[in-house]
């Protein structure tokens, strides 16, 4: 079931689109990379979901997703919903704060047929002080194709651009 959000709430939005406007160029879902995946994921305050559907060059053989792209699915939505359930803004309160990939481990369970919509499902496992774990399925229908397990941290200041 997908989260519904009232019209001009921050939830709205997709949790990337909350990022400040210099942090947004991820290969995945920075909404500045035109060339990018443009992973968007939506938080309802316990589950963050998100709909992809991969392109004809996602192949890997005939018929079936490439789990390179899999993987940084799993990547990117995982990092959104640990931001997202983190919550952590900046002082004006209407940029969500960046997090980073600390870890990730994925589980290819079923080949994932190419040219379905793919539903993408994280809820956080674990919320320490500077890492967050989360749980992502992803699904092709009713069927679990891929399971991932990211840990994400708040962006650490040397990577913020001057």
């Amino acid at each position: 079931m997908t989260a519904q959000f009232p019209t001009g709430s921050p939830e709205a939005l997709p949790i990337q689109h909350q990022y400040a406007q210099e942090l947004s160029h991820c290969y995945g879902c920075g909404r500045n990379n035109p060339d990018g995946l443009q992973v968007q994921s939506h938080w309802d305050g316990q589950t963050a979901v998100a709909r992809y559907t991969p392109r004809p060059e996602h192949i890997a053989v005939p018929g079936f997703v490439y789990g390179g792209l899999l993987a940084s699915l799993v990547d990117c939505h995982g990092v959104g919903t640990a931001a997202a359930a983190a919550g952590l803004r900046h002082a004006e309160g209407t940029q969500l704060g960046r997090f980073v990939t600390a870890s990730l481990h994925v589980d290819f369970l079923r080949p994932t047929p190419l040219g379905v919509q793919l539903e993408l499902r994280g809820r956080v496992r674990e919320h320490k002080r500077r890492k967050v774990v989360v749980d992502v399925e992803v699904l092709a229908g009713d069927v679990i194709t891929v399971r991932g397990e990211g840990g994400a941290a708040p962006m650490p200041a040397g990577m913020e651009l001057a």
